[in-house]
């Protein structure tokens, strides 16, 4: 006997648990699908199209709508004549400036038609912005551009200047791009220069995060392919679909969750999956999700979580945020990184402290100070280090700081004046 062994006693099918499936239809979704609809219709009346934001936290349904709207517009527009439709998708997880996302899209263009890449370094940001016009010219038509996790590109914004402004500045003449803009932070756009702001004129969507019972609606035909008739206890889906929404009112985590519960039953022999499996499940998640909570972080959120692991890593915790402020923006100078507002930095604090990544202290000192909060991490220094370790930007600063929690003096010898 090998190792590993088939087992199908309990998954009869995992794919609709897995974070790639796309299912045939968006549950729980019908006013926001609808509002999308009501965007993307000037596209098929070949008129002016606006672009459109779709705003709301991790798993609450963005992309997965996107995907499917645009498959639906892409199918009904190929019965008219009169409409040529190209859809180009970029993730901008790992890109921080509209530099690397215009690089990332001419890439993109150029890989569909079988070209070759451009370099990542070495044209100046206009050359390559460009190279992406004369791409996009070779289309045609009405281009979608689906900028995904666009916040990540912070105050580097040309590229949301630039696009929309593209045909009537002459730049490109046979195409209509149409940017659809997808957002974990809410405030994203507070943050956009004015100039950026007033050119985009996009529609906006939020997703809100989803309750107990669009949970239970959205697991329960997923469970019903995923698992053996029989398998699942009856208080299985519920329990899962209410630890998710008391946490984030994410499916993505829910149906983490009852796939963790299943393979547990599976580990142990079981032949159902039960309640216990799914708190089992939770106690296991919920270590996973502090890992993948800083993993999600933008280049901001690592810089101000960076900052903050310096001063733990010094024992100069917990810090009021107007050190911390300084610390980070010194990181971002070392970067080579727009920083952000005092007031942002807050913001992402507060995201992290509602992650369970770090503690707030609100301090009263009456007359003499007033009201003022303090931080300081609330997991261990060595997880956020493993983290930033992992992120090429912040790889030589946690060296430093990793060094810092073994040996103080090497730390402040290395990074003097830094």
């Amino acid at each position: 006997m090998g190792m590993f062994q088939r087992d199908r006693r309990v998954f009869a099918d995992a794919e609709p648990l897995d974070d790639s499936y796309e299912p045939e239809d968006i549950r729980e979704r019908d006013e926001e699908l609808e509002k999308y609809q009501r965007a993307l219709q000037p596209i098929i009346d070949n008129r002016p199209t606006s672009n459109i934001f779709l705003y709301g936290k991790t798993g609450t349904g963005k992309t997965v709508a996107t995907k499917f709207m645009l498959s639906h517009l892409e199918d009904d527009a190929a019965q008219y004549d009169d409409i040529d439709l190209s859809t180009v998708w970029v993730s901008c997880e790992n890109l921080s400036s509209s530099y690397q996302v215009a690089v990332a899209l001419v890439n993109e263009l150029r890989e569909s038609r079988g070209g070759d890449r451009i370099s990542t370094t070495g044209y100046s940001q206009q050359r390559v912005f460009d190279i992406l016009y004369e791409e996009l010219d070779v289309l045609g038509g009405t281009v979608v551009i689906v900028l995904d996790e666009i916040d990540n590109i912070g105050h580097s914004d040309d590229i949301l200047y630039g696009l929309p402004r593209a045909r009537s500045n002459g730049y490109v003449e046979d195409i209509r791009p149409v940017i659809v803009g997808i957002s974990n932070d809410f405030q994203f756009r507070d943050n956009l220069s004015p100039k950026v702001k007033d050119t985009l004129a996009e529609k906006e969507i939020l997703f809100p995060p989803y309750d107990a019972n669009q949970l239970r609606s959205i697991l329960e035909p997923r469970a019903e392919k995923a698992f053996h008739d029989g398998v699942l206890n009856g208080d299985v889906v519920p329990l899962c679909s209410a630890f998710a929404a008391q946490d984030t009112g994410s499916a993505r985590q829910a149906i983490r969750l009852l796939r963790e519960a299943g393979e547990l039953a599976q580990a142990d022999g079981s032949e159902t999956i039960t309640e216990d499996h799914v708190r089992d499940a939770q106690d296991e998640l919920e270590k996973n999700q502090l890992y993948e909570g800083m993993q999600e972080l933008t280049t901001q959120g690592h810089a101000v979580l960076c900052a903050l692991a310096y001063h733990e890593a010094l024992d100069e915790v917990p810090v009021r945020s107007r050190d911390l402020y300084k610390r980070y923006a010194r990181i971002c100078d070392r970067l080579d990184t727009d920083s952000v507002s005092e007031r942002r930095v807050r913001d992402h604090l507060s995201d992290m402290n509602m992650l369970g990544l770090i503690r707030v202290y609100e301090r009263n000192e009456g007359l003499s100070a007033g009201r003022y909060h303090e931080y300081e991490l609330d997991v261990p220094l060595r997880a956020v280090l493993d983290v930033l370790l992992s992120t090429s930007r912040f790889e030589d600063l946690a060296g430093i700081i990793r060094s810092a929690a073994d040996d103080n003096d090497r730390l402040q010898s290395n990074i003097s004046g830094y």
